[in-house]
């Protein structure tokens, strides 16, 4: 049972558990869904979750603040498309890191008609592993996936082959690290090999036995074992900050969402390549590889793939919370 939730400025006490459960579908690492909420008469109140950080294979908590970046930009979408302007205010506070941001959804707004197509596909984007079709991604569509990011003060440069070349290499180095880590190994079986009755984490039968080396996601084709078609290469983009601060990882993680949602209203699949992102000697190599000019914040594969079982998602009553208690 979901806890009483009430209203908020503009929004009834029905749209605010609307609006908070749009902002719950948001991608995690592991889906550990590391946020959570608070709310009031006037706002609603953004938090990192400190339980659900990866001590390991996110020391720095660059991925949790991208996951929660994803989770707000659900958020203002939903409450944009109900015809309200969600103001926003990130990093409210110095004296609490772990509240990022706060939304203040109190002036009415003309209803939003890209925010109505992208708040309809918060529910049906999912992150797809299979191996995606050998069919490109039109340029169109690549353009709007760039001003996506854009929209959000990001970038989102498209690899090129030599690029992706290098990206395969800094994959498989940063397998072999993590691989060869027992702490990372203990944290990603803790996470990836979840019951089926959890409602967080990768279920067992999704996660396997081993962690992947994640250079397989490169091949184009519908094999893994097969070997790449070069007329059709990947389409793998990057999302980067000029600056990596918490601001810019919570920025980036709005890019990422919002690219997430229009590469899902134009029928495409997404998965993360977060390998060499994770380890930060490969990290540093990749932004080398993509200029000097970025900082590299996620990894996609995106293409056309195979329908895929939906992650579980908690329930309201996990992730609201009483703002009291948060202070205490």
């Amino acid at each position: 049972m979901n806890p009483h939730v009430g209203p908020a400025g503009r929004l009834s006490s029905d749209q605010v558990t609307s609006v908070l459960r749009a902002a719950t579908l948001a991608p995690s690492t592991h889906n550990t869904q590391p946020w959570l909420f608070s709310t009031d008469g006037e706002g609603i109140k953004l938090y990192a979750d400190p339980d659900r950080v990866l001590p390991v294979a996110d020391a720095d908590r660059r991925e949790l603040v991208l996951s929660c970046g994803a989770a707000l930009v659900n958020l203002r979408i939903a409450i944009r498309a109900l015809g309200v302007h969600p103001a926003t205010t990130m990093f409210p506070r110095r004296d609490e890191p772990d509240l990022l941001a706060v939304v203040l959804p109190t002036t009415a707004a003309p209803v939003d008609a890209r925010s109505v197509v992208l708040a309809h596909a918060i529910p049906r984007r999912h992150t797809n592993r299979t191996p995606f079709a050998a069919k490109a991604v039109p340029p169109a569509i690549v353009g709007l996936l760039r001003h996506a990011a854009e929209a959000e003060a990001a970038w989102l440069p498209r690899l090129d082959e030599r690029q992706l070349a290098g990206l395969h290499a800094l994959i498989q180095e940063s397998h072999l690290v993590q691989s060869a880590d027992p702490a990372f190994l203990a944290e990603w079986q803790r996470w990836t090999r979840r019951a089926p009755t959890r409602r967080d984490g990768v279920p067992f039968a999704a996660g396997g036995t081993t962690a992947d080396d994640d250079s397989w996601v490169l091949r184009d084709c519908g094999d893994r074992a097969a070997p790449a078609t070069p007329a059709t290469p990947p389409l793998v983009v990057v999302v980067g900050s000029f600056g990596d601060t918490p601001a810019d990882r919570l920025r980036a993680g709005q890019a990422m969402q919002r690219v997430l949602l229009t590469a899902t209203t134009h029928g495409l699949d997404a998965s993360f390549i977060s390998q060499p992102i994770e380890v930060r000697a490969t990290r540093l190599r990749l932004r080398h590889l993509m200029g000097d000019g970025l900082w590299p914040q996620i990894v996609l594969r995106l293409g056309y793939g195979e329908p895929v079982a939906w992650t579980p998602r908690r329930t309201l009553a996990e992730v609201l919370v009483d703002r009291s208690s948060l202070s205490a």
